[in-house]
């Protein structure tokens, strides 16, 4: 009997998170990105980008290009993606409200380079759900942002059949304080929110529905406890295989194939003793990578210096190098699966299986993931789950080494630079883009915007699919600000409950003093009007604001947690 394969497997996507600055700038990094051996992009969006503003507005201020690359129109797609040829590449974009946007100008600038559209590969991250719960750059309330992921989803079967058009996103849920078995169910539960929207609007002929299932990928976390990460991602194959077949009917194994793609856990990374960083990223790259039957599709690595900044170049290449002496050099990829027939794994999967299903199920009882988001239930479990996280962290009896044990260190050579250690974003940055939209604006014709925008107002106002409309908004020259600014009209925006439970710990009356200190220091800061509109947003009951994630002051130039792609 041989233990190995007749040939080797092909290595999995292999990308770097990137983005900063400018789509110029952005665009150098990419191809030297893809000059080392990258074989995908993965993009970061600025915050205004994410969550509908253009750059001159006033609550982009601070925001423009500082954690991804901002992109306000068509012509700044066009410089993303310059001598990068679309028909050939594989894109992710970690991007979400404005997910329908920012694929419609990809697909224009792809025609424009005279790709196929049946030929464009990559993925539209549009998972809005986890926003509500974890990252919180939605815009629109969960109704008018689950028929904005139906429309894309369905018009990518139909229009560009091999683009991913959704990647469930269960990343940050653990890094909100989801468990496996947590993480495993609410992710789930979201696909299958997706696919009953996408069912049941009637879009797709069901005799085409495993053509939905087949293009439905997911993005996931993993954490440094590998073994159990490996077993999480079989569980995931597992439920997967079996909900695709027994609610949707799809008989085709391939159809119902659990695709994935993965960025290891970034928020675990460190500032204390950063050099560990290391060992932790090839830890949890081990955990989507060596089990065959459960391997990532694409895997993007942070940077050591995570936790301390914007990576650069520098280090963005020591994270793919990881990944390919594991896929060139190891004979990882020589073997069947390695676990097959361990009845530690086995036993590991199944517990996983077991817990994941009851959550499912409590999800669906209650009416399905936006009830149970709009009721506070799944909000409730990550912030209890997150509360006894930090509890275990603070006791020590979960250890993080150079944080709550084995602090004493040697003065590290990576970070004798200080400040140099990372990439720094230009303070003039924010100045040129401001200076570029009103130059686009100038130079385009301003019917067709007008054209387009009415088009679109009509369009969310029915039934019609805003795909066709958005595509038309993106060749007239519209702007992310006022695409976005346009639906607002039409769906509202989302204000969303707030308040902590007990679950988090006691009460602290202090708190209202510091949060008057803070709201009287930002008064003078930033004046009255700015500050009223941006903490009517994060401190009381909105949206998060670009320059005000939840109440949290702008990190620098410290990248947030956000990474995430697909296959």
């Amino acid at each position: 009997m041989s233990y190995r394969l007749d040939a080797r497997d092909r290595p999995w996507v292999m990308r770097t998170y990137a983005g900063h600055s400018s789509a110029a700038a952005s665009n150098a990094l990419f191809r030297r990105n893809l000059a080392k051996g990258q074989t995908g992009l993965s993009v970061a969006f600025d915050l205004p980008t994410q969550t509908g503003y253009d750059p001159d507005d006033e609550l982009a201020a601070g925001e423009v290009g500082r954690v991804g690359v901002p992109v306000a129109h068509l012509g700044d797609c066009r410089t993303l993606f310059q001598s990068i040829p679309l028909g050939d590449a594989n894109t992710s974009m970690t991007i979400n409200a404005t997910a329908m946007w920012l694929l419609a100008l990809y697909v224009t600038v792809a025609r424009e380079q005279g790709a196929d559209l049946a030929r464009l590969t990559g993925t539209t991250q549009n998972d809005i759900v986890k926003e509500y719960l974890s990252r919180g750059t939605y815009i629109f309330p969960p109704g008018p942002s689950l028929r904005l992921t139906t429309d894309t989803v369905a018009w990518t079967v139909l229009s560009c059949p091999h683009w991913n058009p959704v990647n469930i996103c269960s990343y940050h849920l653990q890094e909100a304080g989801a468990t496996p078995v947590q993480e495993v169910g609410f992710a789930l539960a979201t696909a299958v929110a997706v696919l009953d929207a996408v069912r049941d609007s009637g879009q797709v002929a069901p005799e085409r529905f495993g053509d939905v299932v087949a293009r439905i990928s997911f993005f996931v976390n993993a954490g440094v406890r590998f073994v159990e990460e490996l077993a999480k991602m079989r569980a995931f194959a597992t439920l997967w295989d079996r909900i695709t077949l027994e609610r949707y009917g799809v008989t085709n194994p391939k159809q119902r194939r659990f695709r994935y793609g993965v960025q290891v856990n970034s928020l675990g990374l460190t500032e204390a003793q950063p050099e560990n960083n290391v060992a932790r990223i090839v830890l949890e790259m081990l955990g989507v990578t060596l089990s065959r039957d459960a391997r990532a599709r694409a895997v993007q690595l942070p940077a050591w210096n995570e936790a301390l900044g914007l990576p650069r170049p520098w280090d963005q290449q020591w994270s793919l190098r990881a990944q390919q002496v594991l896929a060139y050099e190891s004979d990882l990829l020589e073997y069947p699966d390695l676990f097959d027939g361990s009845h530690v794994v086995a036993g590991l999967v199944d517990s996983i299986v077991d817990g994941a299903r009851r959550e499912l199920g409590q999800i669906l009882d209650q009416g399905g993931v936006v009830s149970a988001v709009d009721s506070g239930y799944l909000k409730g479990a990550l912030v209890s789950s997150l509360a006894a996280r930090r509890r275990r962290m603070e006791a020590g009896a979960d250890v993080v080494v150079g944080v709550n044990r084995f602090t004493e260190t040697e003065p590290s050579p990576l970070t004798a630079a200080g400040a140099a250690a990372v990439e720094r974003v230009d303070p003039a940055v924010e100045a040129a883009a401001v200076a570029s939209i009103a130059a686009w604006r100038a130079d385009r014709d301003p019917a067709a915007v007008r054209a387009a925008l009415r088009r679109l107002r009509t369009d969310a106002a029915s039934d019609a699919n805003l795909m066709e409309s958005t595509l038309e908004c993106a060749r007239a020259g519209v702007t992310t600000g006022e695409w976005a600014g346009a639906l607002r009209e039409v769906f509202g925006e989302y204000r969303a409950p707030t308040g902590l439970t007990a679950t988090s710990g006691a009460a602290d009356s202090s708190l209202t003093s510091v949060r008057a200190r803070v709201k009287e220091t930002a008064v003078i800061s930033f004046g009255r009007r700015t500050v009223r509109r941006r903490f009517s947003g994060c401190c009381k009951a909105g949206p998060p604001r670009p320059a005000c994630r939840r109440g949290q002051p702008s990190p620098g130039n410290r990248r947030p947690s956000h990474q995430d792609q697909p296959a």
